[in-house]
């Protein structure tokens, strides 16, 4: 695997710099990974006894004059976008049956005088998980409380505009992988056109808009974490610890969501609103797409980290209504936590638990688990 620098590419005249990184190595030259060790490329090649090429007319354009880094970082953004933004409707029903909310919002008729199809599918996902029975639910059927916080009673209005963004990102990086961003083209009749299909400004604005969606998912799910761990909304013990005092139990969880969250907002500044001219102002607008892409990837990668301890709150907060369960669907998901992190009776380290927790979340491993118990998050 030639080895491939992430930084130094302006998304424009193609992903110049990494990609002469990934053309050395088809060269032999260079450095790049092999059998676990970095080493010069020209000796890894003779070791497995591999020729190098030699690039012919137009074929060195080929390989450095498109916006291949970009589209590839842009691809893996997406579809680790899609896992979190399925996820998001659990955890999220998980942290309302914690505060004993009402699932009244998720209406049908609610969502059906709006429309917006992301919000419909969300929506639908949380009926569903509540169709079955769920003694905490049933619990405060008739208490006198009208409706929730926002963070709650919004779900399908704002993971909803997530998944609607995530769809169309979706159809722009696909198109993108299926298409010719090399320059100058050669068809078929032997013309021979220049043109500027090197320039990223499609990837740079759906990877701004990718980032600016997957940080809401943080921001709101981070507003749920400080609806458990505050005894004066959530009716649990404060920090959704007993003892609290001795022990502070989820508050310090809660700061790094609000850390995590805080630095997703300054990731969410779009890089494609900024171009530098280059070369000698012959490339006078370029787009920043890889930028773009990059921080689309850290942001989602945080909001894994939000949302993780988003679900260690909302199943210690289910805990702490015992005997009381949640629908089966629920229930199994809390298992499976309880499994990778006991109950907190008492302060502990919590890093691994987080950690383990929202490897299994990015994983799509909590949508397999619904899944072997037949329920699937659309």
């Amino acid at each position: 695997f030639p080895v491939t620098y992430e930084l130094g590419s302006l998304g424009a005249s193609g992903d110049l710099a990494p990609l002469a990184h990934l053309a050395l190595g088809l060269m032999g030259e260079g450095q790049c990974r092999y059998q676990q060790k970095t080493v010069p490329t020209g000796e890894a090649l003779q070791q497995a006894g591999v020729e190098p090429i030699v690039p012919g007319p137009k074929e060195g354009l080929s390989l450095i004059n498109g916006t291949h880094f970009m589209t590839v970082l842009a691809a893996h953004a997406v579809e680790r976008a899609k896992i979190l933004m399925r996820s998001a409707d659990v955890i999220s029903a998980l942290s309302l049956d914690a505060v004993r909310g009402t699932y009244a919002a998720f209406d049908q008729r609610i969502q059906g005088v709006r429309g917006q199809p992301g919000q419909v599918t969300v929506a639908s996902n949380l009926r569903q998980l509540y169709a079955v029975e769920d003694e905490i639910v049933s619990s405060h059927a008739d208490c006198n409380k009208v409706q929730d916080p926002y963070s709650f009673r919004c779900v399908p209005q704002v993971h909803g505009a997530t998944r609607d963004t995530v769809n169309y990102v979706d159809g722009v990086v696909e198109r993108e992988l299926n298409s010719v961003t090399d320059n100058p083209l050669v068809f078929n009749n032997g013309d021979v056109l220049s043109g500027g299909n090197f320039h990223g400004q499609p990837i740079a604005l759906a990877m701004d808009f990718l980032a600016i969606a997957a940080a809401e998912l943080g921001n709101i799910s981070e507003r749920r974490i400080e609806k458990i761990t505050n005894p004066h909304l959530s009716g649990l013990p404060p920090f959704a610890t007993k003892d609290s005092g001795i022990n502070s139990g989820l508050m310090i969880p809660h700061v790094v969501a609000a850390a995590l969250v805080s630095e997703n907002k300054t990731l969410a500044h779009p890089a494609s609103v900024d171009s530098i001219p280059t070369s000698a102002n012959q490339e006078d607008h370029v787009s920043m797409g890889p930028i773009a892409a990059r921080k689309a990837l850290q942001i989602i990668d945080n909001v894994g980290h939000v949302l993780g301890i988003e679900l260690l709150s909302a199943v210690q907060g289910i805990n702490l209504l015992a005997p009381l369960k949640p629908g089966r669907y629920l229930q199994a998901i809390c298992e499976e936590v309880r499994e990778m992190s006991p109950e907190l009776d008492e302060d502990r380290c919590l890093h691994e638990d987080i950690g383990k927790v929202t490897e299994w979340i990015k994983a799509g491993k909590m949508l397999a688990t619904l899944d072997a118990v037949g329920f699937q998050v659309q």
